[in-house]
């Protein structure tokens, strides 16, 4: 019995060999000659594939996947990541203390500019608003009086100074008789007397004009003061009425019927917000930011899918002190308000065109230094690491800057190389 099973062993053994190891040469004898014909079947065969069949690699190469890729012109642009913001938004308070007497708005409406959002009790801002243009109205009538005194004055001063000339003539011809024996020293002591008068006449009248000039700016320091009450009265009364600042939506409630609005206080008459347009923040590395200009076409893909496009408004010109990164604004129409404040965005700022390389993204790799590049092969068959840049990535590859125009990239192998290694480049457009 061991030796029947030994001998089966043993011809299992040779089948085996004969069918695995010996495989070619047990069809020829089945086919009684067959292999010489399956030999020249063979090279017939290599022969024909010889056209599209790799080159032998080198001694030593390590075999490698590569692609020639040749370089395109493609509108660059700046990706950032953002979120949107209103273009305005304010906290409405009040400038004056009082009860609300006016029914609230409801958050979510829409208001116009200057629509009314609080209306506060007037008490007696009203009373003080008509006693001060009383006041004016009373200042205002005295004008009249007050002018007429100045041409009543200047007119009194004339005629003191006609007064003096006159009896400084009589005096010149008073001294003259005397001196002749004509006129006695009464006369020109009378003469001289009616000088003084006269001069001290002069004086009145001009002691008059001033007083009378005085009056009339006495008058419109009062009316200036008259109107400067009330002008404030007249405030005093349009901030118990607060309005809109600019057209928007109520983030919140207005004041509810009843509230004591103070000066003093916290209390918010409404909270309003600017959507139309609004803007999309984001934050701008160094590295991208000299790209990024003002009037720049933008686009802004938010979460949900949905795409809208508008222009780049403001770009920093101090980097925050934390990130090293620079704000940039881009304004966007809303007209329908589907976009809200505080959506996060994806950003593509347009910037100009470059000439890239689209390649997929598993040919990237790192080298010893953590640099992200590619391994080219060059020109005497070695394996090489350059450097290179993503400026934007699509579903059917990266666009890759820093490459030459024309270049051979490793597309399979590349961690298995380094810089001077020689490679068997398989080119894909070969074996496809």
């Amino acid at each position: 019995m061991k030796l029947i099973s030994i001998l089966t062993a043993l011809i299992v053994a040779a089948v085996l060999y004969a069918v695995v190891l010996d495989r070619e040469r047990l069809m020829g004898w089945a086919r009684g000659g067959a292999p010489e014909d399956a030999s020249a079947e063979a090279s017939a065969d290599t022969s024909e594939d010889a056209p599209i069949a790799a080159e032998q690699p080198a001694q030593g190469a390590v075999s490698v996947m590569a692609r020639h890729s040749q370089a395109q012109q493609i509108d660059d642009a700046v990706l950032l990541r953002g979120e949107t913001q209103p273009s305005r938004e304010v906290e409405v308070l009040s400038e004056a203390s009082g009860r609300v007497i006016s029914t609230p708005l409801r958050k979510g409406s829409l208001v116009e500019q200057g629509a009314v959002l609080c209306e506060l009790d007037p008490g007696t801002t009203g009373a003080a608003l008509v006693e001060a243009e009383a006041r004016l109205a009373e200042a205002r009538a005295q004008r009249p009086q007050v002018e007429a005194a100045l041409p009543e004055a200047e007119a009194l001063l004339a005629q003191a100074e006609a007064a003096v000339a006159e009896a400084e003539i009589n005096l010149t011809a008073a001294r003259e008789l005397s001196q002749g024996g004509y006129s006695s020293r009464t006369s020109v002591a009378s003469a001289e007397a009616k000088m003084r008068a006269a001069e001290a006449s002069v004086r009145s009248a001009e002691a008059g004009l001033e007083a009378a000039r005085a009056g009339t700016d006495s008058l419109e320091a009062a009316i200036q003061s008259a109107e400067a009450a009330v002008a404030t009265a007249r405030k005093a009364v349009g901030n118990l009425t607060i309005t809109a600042p600019f057209g928007g939506v109520l983030e919140s409630d207005t004041a509810e019927l009843g509230l004591l609005m103070s000066t003093t206080g916290n209390a918010t008459c409404a909270h309003v917000l600017q959507l139309d347009p609004i803007r999309l923040v984001g934050y701008a590395p160094e590295a991208d930011v000299t790209r990024i200009h003002l009037g720049a076409r933008a686009g802004a893909q938010l979460t949900g899918g949905e795409t809208r496009a508008g222009t780049v408004t403001f770009v920093s010109r101090q980097a925050d002190e934390t990130t090293r990164t620079f704000r940039v604004e881009v304004t966007l129409e809303n007209p329908d308000l589907t976009l809200r404040a505080g959506q996060t965005a994806r950003i593509l700022i347009e910037a100009d065109g470059a000439q890239a390389h689209l390649l997929p993204q598993s040919a990237l790799t790192l080298n010893d230094e953590g640099r992200m590049g590619l391994r080219t092969v060059s020109a005497e068959q070695t394996a090489q690491f350059v450097p290179v840049s993503i400026l934007r990535d699509t579903p059917d590859g990266v666009w890759i800057a820093g490459l030459p125009d024309s270049v051979d990239v490793i597309t399979l192998g590349q961690e298995y190389v380094t810089d001077g290694v020689p490679v068997a480049p398989s080119y894909q457009e070969i074996l496809q």
